[in-house]
C-alpha cells in the first residue's frame, strides 16, 4: 500500500514538472548590438516578438541557416534592412516555385 501511494506521488511530481516546462515562452531578453555581414547573409527567416505576457521587449528574432537564432532591436536600421532582404528572397523563391508548378 505504501509503495503504491509513494509511486503515485512521484508520478504526479514528474507530471507536474513536465507540464511546467512547456509553459515557458521562448522570448528574447536582450538585443544583439551588431552583426557581421557574413552572418547577415545567412539569415533565412524572421519572426516578430511582441511585448506581451512573458516577453518584456519587442524584438525581431532572426533564424540562420543551421537553426541558430539571434534577437535584434526592431528600431535599428540594419534590422529593417535584413528583414527587407529576407522578404525579397522569400517572394522571389515563391514566384519561382509558382512558375515551376505551372510548366
Amino acid at each position: 500500500m505504501r509503495f503504491s501511494v509513494l509511486f503515485f506521488v512521484v508520478l504526479l511530481g514528474f507530471l507536474y514538472l513536465t507540464l511546467a516546462q512547456g509553459s515557458y515562452e521562448d522570448c528574447c531578453l536582450r538585443y544583439v548590438k551588431n552583426v557581421k555581414p557574413s552572418m547577415r547573409n545567412r539569415v533565412t527567416s524572421y519572426r516578430k516578438q511582441l511585448q506581451d505576457g512573458g516577453c518584456n521587449i519587442p524584438a525581431i528574432v532572426f533564424t540562420l541557416r543551421h537553426g541558430r537564432v539571434f534577437c535584434a532591436d526592431p528600431r535599428e536600421k540594419w534590422t529593417r534592412e535584413i528583414m527587407q532582404r529576407v522578404d525579397r528572397l522569400q517572394s522571389s523563391s515563391s514566384s519561382v516555385r509558382r512558375k515551376n508548378a505551372r510548366g
